[in-house]
């Protein structure tokens, strides 16, 4: 069908934004006149033109009597951008495709494109839009970051040997889809020994990547001075989490956190990080960081690299620590979404099972 391929083409060029518009959802459109694209945008970065604006200014021809498909419903309110409905009405578009509502309850452009005579057609490709733009809906619901956690480990459930060495683990593909994912969310966030022992940059090393904000949780800011992620050139800002009242020895800025049981308190950072428009948290630490989202009920996805490697040992570490489940009834319940093959590792990715959108 026509209206799925041009749908279809919107997601494509929505795509184009990730890492870019922050807690705003990913949108692209496509102007339609006499089976001809005539126009197509998408919303570039935060604070930028929207979609349908974007595509209204590259259009090849007059918009009077086109087909707009969009999405997302087009927006009715005045925020950084004015209301799109009102350029959609004025150029003459007669009939709006969409994929998704938007469930911002700021937003109700339905109502004033029927309004003013313009047919609206939606629920095209609806759940290939809502999984485009999951953290988006998460965020309209809940109210906090989406959190995801990615980790790598062996076929015995291994992160690490004794020694904490746990440098490739998984294969050079299967490091290449993380940094894909890196591009895809907001933020990054590792814990202090993670940033410690394995030095990493927590940027997006992939052509034309975006790079995350990154975020390092650092409770009493021990962290020697010199490590490589002070010292990035990235167009993101690097944070330290903490609850210390130090003066700051660091080239970087300090997220300051209430305190829970000595540490930054998870919940509290998530609402700050929430308020700097971050709608989706990449946790790449160590078992303790991993296990401190846990106990708070706060890992939504996971993505989970399983190499054909076996570690073994009594003191080798796991992707989680600390005191666990006494019962298997209290167990943390996920639902498994896909399991894929990358040259020879598995990914298995899976859904917190008291979360919908």
């Amino acid at each position: 069908m026509n209206d799925e391929k041009y749908m279809k083409r919107c997601f494509e060029l929505a795509k184009k934004g990730e890492g870019r518009v922050l807690r705003n959802p990913l949108v692209g459109a496509v102007i339609v006149k006499d089976n001809k694209i005539i126009g197509e945008g998408y919303h570039h970065a935060y604070g930028k033109l929207h979609a349908e604006r974007d595509a209204f200014n590259n259009l090849s021809e007059d918009a009077n009597g086109a087909s707009l498909y969009v999405n997302l419903e087009p927006c009715s309110h005045h925020g950084k951008q004015p209301p799109c409905v009102d350029e959609v009405i004025r150029q003459g578009i007669k009939k709006v495709y969409i994929s998704n509502l938007d469930t911002n309850p700021k937003v109700d452009g339905i109502k004033k494109l029927k309004d003013n005579g313009i047919e609206v057609i939606s629920g095209v490709l609806e759940e290939e839009g809502k999984k485009l733009n999951e953290s988006f809906f998460f965020n309209m619901k809940y109210n906090r970051p989406m959190v995801i956690l990615k980790y790598a480990m062996t076929l015995d459930g291994k992160i690490a040997c004794a020694n904490k060495d746990s440098k490739r683990i998984s294969n050079e593909s299967s490091r290449k889809y993380v940094h894909r994912l890196r591009t895809k969310y907001d933020a990054i966030l590792v814990g202090k020994n993670t940033a410690i022992h394995d030095n990493p940059s927590l940027n997006s090393r992939i052509k034309n990547g975006i790079d995350p904000i990154r975020i390092i949780v650092d409770s009493k800011l021990e962290m020697p001075r010199d490590l490589k992620v002070f010292d990035l050139k990235s167009d993101k800002k690097t944070y330290i989490a903490s609850i210390s009242d130090k003066e700051n020895p660091y080239k970087t800025e300090i997220i300051k956190c209430k305190g829970k049981d000595g540490h930054v308190d998870i919940n509290d950072l998530l609402e700050k990080l929430y308020q700097m428009n971050v709608g989706s948290l990449l946790v790449e630490g160590g078992s303790t960081i991993n296990n401190a989202f846990l106990e708070e009920n706060l890992v939504d996805w996971i993505y989970e690299f399983i190499s054909p490697k076996i570690i073994s040992g009594e003191k080798s570490i796991s992707p989680f620590t600390g005191k666990g489940c006494e019962f298997m009834k209290d167990a943390y319940k996920f639902e498994i979404e896909n399991v894929s093959m990358i040259e020879g590792d598995v990914l298995l990715e899976a859904k917190n099972v008291h979360w919908n959108i």
